[in-house]
């Protein structure tokens, strides 16, 4: 095998290993930043859901209680909840993984009921010491891994006006819902959670796209390189090594009428093409001195 040969089989190797172990710890870090990134969307969203429950509260809903009054019907429209459940279907034509939920245990509107597993997340609330402000964590779903968000939802005392005894409630709002549902509870009771949940597939469709364009750049830039440094390779070492060789292969049949190799530089090459000159030229003394 020729020495550029053994060459790149050394280094195509060294580099298949550096660039192995490079995609392994890329792909792990790309899988837990992908993750990160949805759940900062996640908390974008949420962010948002809360503004848009605000909102609903301090200006929508002073707006429209003169008209419920007169009109003597309810407008869910003035619920905080049911304005950011509505919010969130408009925001999921351009996020149409994730989805939204204002679930609680004893809800008004039933659409918002709790399922067990938001269920737990509710009670998690309620159970942790000194209040958590947010779990994260990850489900089994029919369809796959799920990821997930949350917050607690507290009954802050404008909920209070309408969810804690029947009586205290709009009549509009009664012959809406019923008195059976979204009643007793206490101030600054977490009655529910803001749940966003995405398919755990997204993050992971996100980091397989972008490892998959890492290890092409990492695959171009490894195929360079080892372009590169075969030329460089050829110049400074297998070119001066190929006309050693050559020499050498002409004095051992006899032919010494050829000129001396450059001996440029103070390298192990021009050492050695100098040492191959001084040989020579030695052996062509001896030669004469025997002719003679």
């Amino acid at each position: 095998m020729k020495l550029l040969a053994k060459f790149n089989l050394i280094l195509g190797l060294v580099l298949l290993a550096g660039l192995a172990a490079s995609a392994a710890v890329s792909h792990y870090l790309l899988q837990a930043h992908a993750r990160e990134e949805v759940l900062r969307q996640a908390r974008l969203m949420m962010d948002a859901m809360r503004s848009a429950r605000d909102y609903t509260t301090n200006q929508i809903k002073p707006l429209l209680v003169n008209q419920q009054e007169h009109q003597r019907s309810f407008l869910p429209q003035t619920v905080p909840a049911f304005a950011a459940t509505e919010n969130f279907e408009y925001l999921r034509g351009s996020y149409a993984d994730y989805a939204y939920k204002e679930a609680a245990l004893n809800p008004t509107n039933l659409r918002d009921r709790a399922v067990d597993w938001e269920a737990d997340i509710i009670n998690a609330f309620r159970n942790k010491a000194g209040g958590a402000k947010e779990l994260v964590g990850e489900r089994d779903t029919p369809t796959g891994r799920s990821l997930y968000l949350a917050r607690p939802i507290q009954a802050a005392p404008p909920c209070l006006e309408c969810h804690s005894v029947p009586r205290a409630a709009p009549a509009a709002m009664l012959r809406r819902y019923g008195a059976n549902n979204g009643f007793g509870w206490q101030p600054n009771e977490i009655i529910g959670a803001q749940i966003v949940s995405v398919p755990m597939a997204l993050p992971v469709r996100m980091a397989n796209e972008a490892f998959q364009t890492q290890v092409i750049c990492l695959a171009v830039v490894f195929l360079a390189s080892l372009i590169l440094l075969d030329l460089l390779l050829l110049a400074t070492v297998v070119r001066p090594l190929r006309k050693l060789s050559t020499m050498a292969d002409q004095i051992s049949v006899g032919q010494m009428d050829m000129p001396e190799l450059p001996e440029g530089g103070k390298d192990e090459i021009a050492v050695l093409a100098g040492s191959f000159n001084r040989m020579r030229r030695s052996l062509d003394r001896a030669l004469k001195m025997l002719g003679s």
